[in-house]
């Protein structure tokens, strides 16, 4: 007895393979990778150090003064926004344009002011240290009075170190949307 809601291939037969999902918005931003194992760990960590520090927080609630809880609250809190920020870090497209979200500034860049977006090898910051290394990025080329050439995603950062099949998905995918939006 076959069962069509348990197959995986049961959309292959339809002809309506190349139309868009009914949630699909292109005007909406959203990052065109996942984040990467080093990028969820660190944040993993973070969330599971602030739970300690809103246990702590409780603990002198009861038994301390409650400014000091309230400083160790605010602790927890600082330490939450930050995780939860570094794992929104990343590039971002949408139709309107490309944005790259840091820890504590995002750029926006729309398409019509984009030259080029290509990789490149060259030399890479190590999960954002100091240390370069040989590797691939993704570079941005503005026209007008931008920056020469800003990297993207890069091959060693904490969302691509030692995988480079995800970091050719992305580049291949945010070039495509710079292809598809931009001046060609």
């Amino acid at each position: 007895m076959p069962l069509p809601f348990l197959t995986a291939d049961r959309a292959s037969d339809q002809a309506a393979d190349d139309l868009p999902l009914p949630y699909y918005d292109r005007a909406r931003w959203r990052r065109p990778y996942r984040p990467g194992p080093w990028r969820v760990g660190t944040a993993a960590l973070l969330l599971l150090f602030s739970s300690y520090v809103l246990f702590a927080a409780v603990v002198i609630a009861l038994t301390g003064t409650p400014s000091g809880a309230g400083t160790v609250f605010g602790v927890a809190l600082a330490v939450i926004a930050g995780a939860l920020r570094l794992l929104r870090m990343g590039v971002w497209v949408s139709a309107r344009g490309l944005r790259r979200v840091g820890f504590l500034l995002t750029r926006t860049v729309r398409w019509e002011q984009i030259v080029s977006v290509r990789t490149v090898q060259q030399p890479v910051r190590w999960l954002g240290l100091p240390r370069t290394v040989q590797g691939q990025a993704l570079v941005l080329v503005r026209q007008g009075g931008g920056p020469a050439a800003e990297a993207l995603l890069t091959s060693h950062n904490a969302d691509f170190l030692a995988r480079p099949q995800a970091f050719d998905r992305a580049a291949d995918t945010v070039e495509a949307w710079a292809a598809e939006f931009g001046r060609g």
